[in-house]
């Protein structure tokens, strides 16, 4: 069965939900009404009261060019594709990935919930204030029948909320129409505040009683009336610049900053729109036209209502009486009718948009199973058990009673969201991927950038306590999604950035100014089979020292005879293996006609610009029986090889692993997929290849018996300091005549132990680091001379002189027999096999004995045992037919050595210069 691509996944899912709203219904009303709300009826003559007119220009200026930024970062987003479900949430999970959009959506919802229950509360306190009956039992009006007190406001507070909770079931249908007619009213009230500016003849206006208590708090009594001046120059000029008092209504003292956090409050319903795109027939035609239409209108309602008042009321009035707009309204009650509608639209708007935010992020997934209740829907595509869901938490929050103490926090949870948006916005233009290519195209990464720092600063400007803890909180909820929540699809904007970074820094990485001080193992491992490689892989990855790490590996076979390429399935089992070993290494997989060609492909591509391997590392060609510990690490401690995973329980979480089962009794480097094993020849020229091309050459010996060190058994440990160690032999032994220790393989091998006791697996690991020495040398001068050198090279270990006079014996005696038998050959042969081999020229020299003697040599010194060994590793011969023999020798000098690895270094990599 074929699988359906994402936009066909995208066509079924927005056909079995019902998609209704036009442009105007779902986007332009909801928007309008939530940036309004009370704001426009009881707060604008509060700013310029306070501000004057020049300063309240200034702060509508700075708010919408703050809120348009945003607004062109949602126009964008909502234009690069199909949304669904979700809003700002799903703009920005798909962006950003789940952990931004996980945590910045629940914040969002709560954001909902809580301004949902500000709006309701906000509701009843105005009823009250109208209809309720004043708690001293005093009463003034006749319409003045409703109970006050904690009990009735919540009374209150749950009937206005289930009024929501039943126009949110019904649909985003019966929604549309329900806040079509509240703005129709809003909008004759509107319209009425304006007529009245200019019908209504000049009057004196009654000051609440609140407002007329002197603000030194003697007990006093202000002025108690203010006038409506109609047109005049002088209430205009006395309205022009700031002065700042009291608020009656707190008894703060009232700042630029303080003024501006209540003014905001009206530019925060930008999202609401945003929020109903699984609902629209067309989110990203609507959004972007809806959003700009409502921020536009707003902006010049807001404008004209500031100068009207400024021009008609004189500064008493606009500071001392927030209602004044009822008493000079043709018709009080309008006024009245207006702050009710717009609070109630608002508070619907909230619960539907959280319902919507909830629903989408229970279909993801990210918090498992307990948001999976909220996947419910109606056959209409109503989500209705996450409208059930968010009345509830909305009803919960109503038992607090008054909200005052977070109104300032849900702004910023608000700003908090806007800013992610902007963000989202930047991460996708800076990537520079192809597909982002919105059709609205009036944003830069400039704007980006400014929307993100606008609000920033409002936040931290309006409560910077809570600022700072709610980016606190996001975080944490960031960090909790990363490591609970299961892998997504949608695609990760970090990938995007890293690969732009990465691909900028490596095109500056310039191998022309690579300098010895700066070297770094970078290594290409080989294998032909991770099931049997488990210990060398992590071994390896303990020896990079924070350089490239590659793991190589060839498929043996011809491309022009199969249907496709068979590597491209097998990715995913390399990189399921890397992450399930916990190394830090890239996958390297190639198929050719040879082992040898095979890895002649990798050594020449491996890499990419400055970071290309410049270190081979190959097991060991042996006959020993490989164990598959990918399967079963639970061997004993001298056996495992699997210690350093970072799972021991395997079997209980066994990653998609797709290996070929091992075969036979010999599974290294050149074992095919047929099982035909890698020829001795052909291993041989393999080395003899890579040093060539100018690489380091490692041997990895007995790594099926390897045990990292901070995995080695307490019984193992010696009574001595150090409790495990790196054994170094930095002699050519196979050259008993050539016993410097100063050569660049043998300052290699130095460097290469050094690094593995950087690593903090090895840090109480010792280097043990023996000197062989004949009889009639200076034991001493020669232990001083390497000190001396050691210290030099900022090296740590201690030297261990080692006498090998037999063993030199059974060489020499090997060389007196060789000359007796082969004086007879011509002079012709002779010139060629000193040509012919640039490794010793003895190689067919050294016999058994002497190789054997010399392994025992090494087992001797190994009290107590090291944890792995480092060997010199002469090059190979040039002449081909000794690559057997070769071959044979390194075997007898490494067997039962345990861990070992012959080492053969070729480029310079220590220095004494600073």
């Amino acid at each position: 069965m074929t699988e359906r691509t994402p936009l066909l996944n995208y066509r079924l899912s927005a056909s079995g939900q019902s998609r209704k709203l036009s442009t105007f219904f779902g986007v332009v009303i909801p928007t309008l009404l939530s940036m309004f709300s009370v704001v426009v009826f009881l707060r604008i003559g509060f700013v310029v009261g306070q501000c004057g007119l020049y300063q309240t220009f200034g702060m509508f200026l700075v708010a919408y060019v703050i809120i348009s930024l945003t607004v062109l970062s949602i126009c964008a987003i909502s234009t690069n594709g199909a949304l669904d479900a979700g809003g700002a949430y799903y703009m920005i999970s798909r962006a950003l990935g789940p952990e931004f959009g996980g945590s910045i959506g629940l914040m969002f919802f709560l954001a909902n919930i809580c301004g949902s229950a500000l709006y309701v509360l906000g509701l009843v306190e105005a009823v009250l204030a109208t209809f309720g009956i004043p708690e001293d039992g005093i009463i003034t009006n006749h319409y003045q029948v409703l109970n006050s007190g904690y009990w009735w406001a919540l009374l209150y507070g749950t009937g206005i909320a289930l009024l929501c909770l039943v126009v949110c079931l019904v649909g985003a249908n019966i929604y549309a129409k329900a806040t079509f007619l509240i703005f129709i009213v809003v909008m004759v009230v509107l319209l009425t505040i304006f007529i009245s500016f200019f019908a209504v003849t000049p009057r004196v206006v009654q000051l609440p009683a609140e407002a007329t208590l002197n603000p030194s708090g003697n007990g006093t009594l202000g002025p108690i009336t203010a006038n409506f001046t109609g047109f005049k120059l002088d209430t205009l000029m006395g309205n022009l610049w700031a002065d700042y008092t009291r608020d009656y209504t707190t008894g703060t003292m009232m700042t630029f900053a303080t003024v501006f956090a209540v003014m905001f409050n009206g530019c925060t319903g930008i999202m609401a729109g945003s929020n109903m795109s699984g609902d629209l027939k067309n989110p990203s035609y609507s959004i972007p036209r809806g959003t700009i239409t409502a921020v536009i209108f707003t902006f010049i309602i807001y404008n004209l209502l500031c100068v009207l008042e400024a021009c008609s009321c004189d500064r008493l009035l606009l500071q001392k009486d927030y209602s004044f707009l009822r008493d000079i309204n043709i018709w009080g009650p309008f006024v009245t009718i207006g702050v009710y509608l717009s609070t109630l639209s608002a508070a619907m708007s909230n619960m539907i948009g959280a319902s919507r935010i909830l629903y989408a992020l229970a279909r993801d997934d990210l918090f498992g199973k307990v948001l999976s209740p909220a996947k419910k829907t109606s056959h209409s595509g109503n989500p209705w058990m996450s409208v059930l869901l968010s009345w509830f938490l909305v009803q919960l929050v109503l038992f607090s009673g008054k909200l005052n103490t977070i109104a300032s926090i849900v702004t910023i949870f608000f700003l908090l969201v806007y800013a992610a948006v902007d963000l989202a916005c930047l991460a996708l233009e800076w990537a520079s991927a192809p597909n982002f290519r919105p059709t609205f195209r009036y944003f830069t990464w400039h704007t980006c950038v400014l929307g993100i720092v606008g609000c920033a600063v409002m936040m931290f400007l309006i409560n910077p306590i809570y600022a700072s803890a709610s980016i606190a909180f996001m975080l944490l909820l960031l960090l909790l999604i990363h490591y609970l929540s299961p892998t997504s699809s949608w695609g990760y904007i970090s990938q995007a950035l890293i690969f732009h970074q990465v691909r900028k820094y490596l095109l500056m990485l310039d191998v022309r100014k690579d300098h010895v001080k700066f070297w770094r193992p970078q290594i290409l491992l080989m294998v032909a089979n991770p099931r049997s490689s488990v210990g060398l892989i992590t071994f390896i990855n303990d020896i990079k020292k924070s350089g490239l790490y590659v793991l190589g590996h060839i498929q043996l076979g011809d491309l022009s005879t199969l249907p496709s390429d068979p590597l491209q399935s097998q990715y995913d089992s390399w990189l399921s293996l890397v992450d399930h070993l916990n190394i830090k290494a890239f996958v390297n997989l190639t198929m050719a006609d040879s082992v040898r060609h095979g890895v002649q492909h990798l050594l020449f591509i491996s890499g990419l610009g400055g970071m290309r391997p410049n270190t081979l590392v190959l097991g060991f060609y042996d006959d020993c029986v490989p164990k598959d510990t990918l399967i079963d690490p639970t061997l004993s401690c001298s056996q495992s090889v699997d210690l350093s995973s970072p799972s021991h329980d395997i079997e209980g979480d066994s990653p998609p692993f797709h290996f070929a089962p091992l075969r036979g009794t010999s599974d290294k480097l050149g074992q095919s997929a047929d099982g035909k094993a890698l020829s001795p020849q052909e291993y041989v020229a393999i080395i003899a290849d890579a040093m060539k091309m100018c690489k380091n050459v490692v041997l990895a010996r007995g790594f099926n018996e390897f045990v990292r060190a901070e995995a080695l058994p307490a019984q193992l440990f010696s009574q001595a300091k150090s409790v495990v160690f790196i054994d170094v032999w930095p002699v050519n032994l196979l050259r008993p005549d050539s016993c410097s220790y100063v050569d660049t393989c043998s300052l290699f091998l130095l460097q290469l132990a050094c690094v593995l006791n950087m690593v903090r697996a090895w840090r109480k690991a010792t280097i043990r680091l023996f000197l062989c020495v004949e009889e009639g040398r200076s034991v001493q001068g020669a232990e001083q001379k390497l000190g001396h050198l050691l210290k030099e090279l900022r090296i740590k270990a201690q030297v261990y002189p080692v006498p090998w006079d037999q063993q030199a014996a059974l060489h020499w005696q090997r060389q007196g027999d060789f000359k007796s038998t082969e004086s007879a050959e011509s002079t012709k042969q002779e010139e060629e096999e000193e040509y012919a081999n640039s490794f010793p020229s003895n190689t067919s020299r050294l016999s058994d004995e002497y190789l054997t003697a010399v392994n025992q040599l090494v087992l001797d010194q190994a009290r107590p045992p090291p944890a792995v060994r480092f060997l010199y590793l002469p090059r190979p011969p040039a002449d081909t037919r000794r690559y057997a023999s070769y071959l044979h020798q390194l075997e007898l000098l490494t067997r039962d050595l345990g861990p070992t690895l012959l080492i053969h270094g070729v480029t310079p990599v220590i220095t004494t210069d600073l």
